[in-house]
């Protein structure tokens, strides 16, 4: 058994017993995160869905990262399957009590990545442009949607750690921010839950540039216009459950 899924002490929830599915090491992943009041980001979500707050406040993220292993349980990770960068948009949702991520969009730059995610977790995967290097510690990330529409879809910024290595605390904002083990979709009046498994988060304080956002497009630009709370972790090992019906 993977060392990492005996370690369940700080799920919130038990481990599905069914076999995992797909295994993923995320890499430089860095969590931006704008506070957004509730009544606005309601609007967005499905109505078979609940939005999570903390203190009262809804929040945006915007999570970009590349993935440096991708593979499909009892396979090797193939050559057109292994590797791809990702940007994701977020906010929290509960579900019979049970707290998960809601996923406004993910753009990736690998063609059967995106297309099998749209059919198998009917998640909004979106095809993008995209380039990453790191250069002294900094870490250089653009990514372009491809869509006729160039208003939207697009991200340009550099980031780094900016502190020493952290894990949250229990009931904290960093803690409710990325300890998420459950993603929920949608698909007609159907919900849909898909696990997710990794240990804890080692975070980082970190400093970002963003140059360009337009990623929440479907938000009032005010509410990304501060500062976000920012949040670094270098690698992450994740497993991921096939979708099941509630």
């Amino acid at each position: 058994m993977n060392e990492e899924l005996q370690i369940t002490g700080h799920r919130p929830f038990p481990l599905p017993d069914k076999p995992w599915v797909m295994e993923q090491i995320w890499d430089d992943v860095l969590f931006a995160h704008w506070p957004v009041p509730a009544e606005i980001m309601e609007k967005h979500i499905p109505s078979q869905l609940t939005l999570d707050t903390y203190n009262g406040k809804a929040w945006i993220g915007i999570v970009p990262f590349w993935i440096s292993r991708m593979r499909v349980r009892g396979l090797p990770p193939l050559p057109m399957m292994k590797s791809m960068n990702e940007l994701n948009v977020r906010t929290y949702v509960e579900y019979r009590g049970r707290k998960g991520v809601y996923f406004f969009s993910l753009d990736a730059d690998n063609f059967l990545a995106v297309t099998g995610a749209r059919m198998l977790y009917f998640l909004p995967y979106m095809n993008a442009d995209m380039q990453v290097y790191k250069a002294e510690g900094i870490i250089n990330y653009e990514s372009r949607r491809k869509n006729k529409n160039k208003e939207i879809g697009q991200f340009k910024a550099h980031y780094k750690p900016a502190s020493s290595p952290f894990n949250s605390q229990e009931g904290s904002l960093d803690e409710w921010l990325t300890e998420r083990y459950c993603l929920w979709v949608t698909k007609g009046d159907n919900v849909f839950r898909g696990d997710i498994h990794h240990t804890k988060w080692q975070l980082h304080k970190a400093s970002c540039s963003i140059n360009e956002n337009t990623m929440a497009s479907f938000l009032p630009g005010k509410y990304l216009m501060g500062e976000p709370i920012l949040h670094y972790s270098p690698q992450k090992h994740a497993y991921f459950w096939p979708l099941t019906r509630e």
